[in-house]
């Protein structure tokens, strides 16, 4: 996806300060929204959109890490790019422990906003394409008879032919045949690539 369609969301209760990120996002040729609310924020993000979000902290209501922590809830995986004051510094790095992608103190420097906006968009993209591959690999399992899913995770645990054969009570010859169907319906032109989707496969059952 290209960073130039991705899409900035700035959360701030300070309305000098959304005119300022404002005028900067315009100026820097970046797609944005701006809010003034973590309430708003909920009402008309739309998650498959990507991008990044520029939280304030500290907001009435709903502050920026009560915000984390629902977006969090409802596994949204957006980057945080948390703006603070100079004491928030401390609850700024419990948030990143908490998945926040990172934060800026006010007063900031533009250019190194910009440049923060930018990694978190790439970072964005990465993750939402590693998501998308896993899916479509653990749609290629689901085709994969028991017997076929059994026999991929012991090639790919390092296990030969005569092995498997051995342990499962079957045929070399059977074990070869499942092994050619593992290998058509997984897509993969070889050992290593059946490997590396396996271990995507394992990720995702570990994140959900």
């Amino acid at each position: 996806m290209s960073i130039k369609k991705q899409k900035v969301y700035i959360v701030d209760d300070d309305v000098a300060v959304l005119d300022a990120l404002s005028v900067l996002m315009n100026s820097a040729g970046i797609n944005f929204e701006a809010y003034s609310s973590a309430e708003d924020f909920l009402e008309y993000f739309n998650a498959n959109y990507s991008g990044c979000l520029l939280l304030d902290i500290r907001m009435p209501n709903m502050s920026g890490l009560q915000l984390q922590k629902v977006l969090n809830e409802k596994g949204i995986k957006i980057p945080i790019i948390f703006v603070t004051g100079h004491g928030d510094v401390p609850m700024a790095v419990q948030a990143m422990k908490k998945g926040a992608w990172g934060f800026l103190e006010k007063p900031f420097n533009d250019e190194i906003l910009i440049g923060d906006i930018n990694r978190a968009f790439a970072a964005d993209a990465a993750s939402r394409h590693a998501e998308k591959q896993r899916q479509i690999i653990a749609n290629r399992i689901k085709q994969l008879t028991p017997r076929e899913n059994e026999i991929m995770k012991k090639i790919v645990s390092g296990a030969h032919n005569k092995t498997i054969a051995f342990d499962l009570g079957l045929s070399q010859r059977t074990v070869e045949l499942h092994r050619s169907h593992v290998m058509q319906k997984m897509r993969a032109r070889s050992l290593a690539q059946l490997v590396r989707m396996s271990l995507l496969s394992e990720e995702l059952g570990e994140s959900e």
